[in-house]
């Protein structure tokens, strides 16, 4: 009956349905994976009905579920944005702080909002790190606070905040015969076995600009899902590729790989965040906003 269900319960279902998996709702929730699912099983038994179905090794929500999911989502989304409320009529930096990240910003993301965590430690944050169309179609859909992304979508009305550079570097194997010259052109780079994010992929996307715009195309070998499967194919003598210099910070270190000299790269590219246009921040969003853009130009 209605009047057995929690909020409790209703959060912990939401972030389960949400993310599909039990282990990640529970990690995003800082609870153990057996008492989230205790929770979901009593909510069940409230309602009389299942709310998920295992097949395989994968989870689907059934007819009902989908139902709570969405009821759960408005009154999760409405809690997250009381909270909000409150601490803006507080004056206080505190609450909810919702932010989507392309995958590439793994590799500084987490410093920044930890850094900020210890500076206001109210904050409830839940960072969302996810592909580029992922992060695109949050984007559009108002679903964060803001984005963290590098190429910016044309055709939606943005408010853009560059905040940290993020140049593409062209890199090797450190015995790879190219690691040898001074000078690379472009046209024999490109030549060579390219390992290449996905389709979709913004650094792909940059890097293909620059190699049309010089009537080249890039010969791919592997098409790789990650950042750090891309640096660990390059590790492993499998070709070359272009990545964001700030995920090779220890390999180019370690000499484990090398920037090549390649004509026309770097390219020059920043990170953004990005929210729709007439988007009125949180106090809590908003100070998270100022704290990169400072942290940003002083890194």
């Amino acid at each position: 009956m209605i009047r057995h269900w929690t909020l409790q319960q209703l959060r912990l279902f939401e972030a389960v349905a949400r993310h599909r998996s039990f282990t990640r709702a529970a990690g995003e929730l800082h609870l153990t994976q057996p008492a989230v699912s205790i929770q979901v099983k009593r909510l069940e038994e409230s309602i009389g009905l299942p709310l998920f179905e295992q097949v395989g090794k994968r989870l689907f929500l059934t007819r009902a579920g989908e139902e709570v999911f969405a009821a759960a989502g408005d009154v999760v989304g409405r809690l997250r944005g009381l909270a909000g409320t409150v601490a803006d009529m507080k004056g206080k930096v505190a609450g909810p702080l919702k932010v989507a990240a392309v995958s590439s910003t793994t590799y500084f993301m987490p410093d920044f909002l930890g850094r900020f965590l210890r500076a206001w430690p109210e904050v409830q944050p839940q960072l969302t790190v996810t592909n580029r169309s992922s992060v695109v179609e949050r984007l559009a859909g108002n679903e964060d606070d803001f984005v963290i992304m590098g190429g910016v979508p044309e055709r939606l009305p943005l408010a853009v905040h560059p905040f940290l550079e993020n140049p593409l570097v062209p890199i090797a194997h450190p015995d790879h015969p190219l690691a040898r010259e001074t000078h690379i052109p472009l046209a024999r780079f490109a030549a060579e076995r390219f390992l290449m994010r996905e389709q979709g992929s913004g650094t792909r996307a940059a890097t293909e600009r620059l190699f049309a715009a010089h009537g080249l195309e890039a010969q791919v070998y592997i098409e790789l899902g990650s950042s750090e499967a891309i640096k660990h194919g390059v590790m492993a003598g499998l070709g070359v590729s272009v990545m964001s210099r700030s995920g090779l910070g220890l390999e180019l270190e370690t000499g484990r790989i090398v920037q090549l000299p390649v004509e026309g790269l770097p390219l020059a590219r920043m990170w953004h965040a990005v929210h729709l246009a007439g988007k009125r921040l949180s106090l809590t969003a908003a100070t998270f906003l100022d704290f990169l853009l400072r942290e940003g130009r002083a890194t």
